[in-house]
């Protein structure tokens, strides 16, 4: 949370110029993503990751000026046969209700209730046949491309967002490279943005949420009066550097304490987080997502967090993760499709539609899946119960060849029938389409060992 000196201390802990200790410390500790881990730390982070050189691919001129990913989780994991997949061969106590509706790519049917991404399905792939989940309940296999274990004990490995902190740095120095949006959720791992693992937590997701989101709002709409400037703000930090404690639980304000306050008081950010910056028009094509419905311990569908996931990749956010809905459906679960359905195939295509329009859709990839499939049987309860044996994806933008459904499953949506896509291979893809080769780029460990980023280095062939 961010504190500004709106109260007088009391006698106790107070620097020469009154003001309290623990009011100072709580300066840049918005979004840190760890506890005790300000922005400051982050930013030095990134300075450090300033020198590491990462081995790209060839770079082309975007747009957007960068690459950059926007990845939703789809937690609880959706039924692949009742999305893109339907099983129109397969008895009634497997296929379900939902039928087949043509695509605008001949002879690719999708689920009825999709009709907007099957009006646009040009600029979609789906993948009908990814596999290697491991069947817990988290993104992490999504986030990272590994299991939850893997080098667990020197902190598991990094997500996306946070190879891509170390890695490139951030495109401004206002704006956090990796930020997370996903809303707090009952069951903890839902809400996952994507953790730093071995790199350690200053290399965590930003997350502007909570009083802190609201401080930071109202610093950055405060008047210059109201501040005493910034530049006057930043002298008493000065001043106040051989006040600070020296325990070592936090270090002297520095250069990055001075960008962590622009960051917390950055009007780009701010602006980036401001939907109301949008024009009705542009809201309503998005949607809200509510009524928020069978959310129980899981996200709600915001719809909006797609919206304000493209303001933040156009401020310069290299990665911004999401959750979207709770689709662990053992009951209802046609009822479930039918609602997050209908509000994902809202807000997905808005968001396609706008970053095309922007002419930033080649900069930017958009991938949205879960952490595996559903049964092909429905239980007694018009429910489908976890498959770890198949599930799906679909993807967008990044320049990857989309028009076309990868792989299949069997007629009664089993098991990988062609062309099995591992989450290592979908994770490759999207790092590929972000311009860094996984089959050169390492990250080095806590023992300082270098760490290729996935075992399987190569992108899906078919998208690239």
């Amino acid at each position: 949370m961010l504190t500004l000196f709106g109260s007088r201390a009391g006698s106790q802990n107070q620097f020469c110029d009154r003001l309290s200790r623990r009011n100072f410390l709580t300066v840049g500790a918005l979004g840190a993503g760890a506890a005790g881990l300000s922005l400051a730390d982050i930013f030095r982070a990134e300075a450090r990751a300033a020198t590491v050189e990462a081995p790209a691919l060839p770079a082309a001129k975007t747009g957007l000026g960068h690459k950059a990913i926007i990845n939703i989780f789809l937690g609880g994991g959706p039924p692949h046969q009742d999305m893109w997949d339907i099983k129109t061969e397969a008895p009634t106590e497997i296929r379900g209700p939902f039928e087949p509706i043509a695509t605008r790519v001949p002879g690719l049917q999708i689920g009825e209730c999709f009709p907007k991404i099957a009006a646009m399905m040009d600029k979609f792939a789906v993948i009908r046949s990814v596999v290697g989940a491991k069947g817990p309940h988290d993104a992490e296999q999504c986030l990272t491309g590994w299991p939850k274990e893997s080098l667990a004990f020197l902190g598991g490995r990094p997500s996306i967002g946070s190879a891509l902190t170390k890695l490139r740095g951030p495109v401004d120095p206002s704006v956090p490279t990796f930020i997370g949006l996903a809303e707090p959720a009952g069951h903890k791992p839902w809400s996952d943005s994507g953790r730093p693992g071995f790199l350690g937590p200053a290399y965590a997701a930003f997350k502007p949420e909570g009083p802190g989101l609201d401080d930071m709002k109202r610093s950055a709409a405060m008047s210059l009066d109201r501040l005493s400037s910034r530049r006057d703000l930043l002298s008493r930090f000065d001043r106040m550097r051989s006040a600070i404690d020296a325990s070592g639980s936090m270090d002297a304000v520095d250069e990055f304490g001075r960008r962590a306050f622009d960051v917390l008081t950055s009007s780009k950010l701010v602006e980036a987080l401001d939907l109301t910056k949008e024009g009705p028009n542009v809201l309503e094509r998005y949607g809200s997502g509510k009524p928020f419905k069978f959310q129980y311990d899981g996200s709600p569908t915001c719809n909006e967090h797609l919206l304000m996931a493209r303001r933040l990749v156009e401020a310069g956010a290299r990665c911004v993760t999401l959750s979207y809905g709770r689709w662990d459906a053992h009951s209802d679960n046609f009822g479930l499709v039918r609602d997050h359905g209908g509000k994902l195939d809202q807000c997905l295509t808005a968001l396609i539609s706008d970053l095309d329009e922007r002419g930033i859709l080649d900069d930017v990839t958009v991938i949205a899946w879960g952490e595996f499939g559903r049964t092909p049987r429905i239980n007694d309860k018009a429910g489908r119960d976890h498959w770890p044996q198949v599930s799906c994806a679909i993807l967008a933008g990044g320049g990857l060849k989309t028009g076309q459904a990868i792989g299949s499953t069997d007629r009664l949506g089993e098991a990988a029938e062609t062309r099995p896509c591992h989450f290592q291979e979908v994770v490759a893809t999207l790092y590929h389409s972000l311009g860094i080769d996984v089959a050169t780029t390492t990250v080095r460990d806590t023992a300082g060992r270098p760490q290729y980023l996935l075992e399987m280095q190569q992108p899906i062939r078919e998208l690239v």
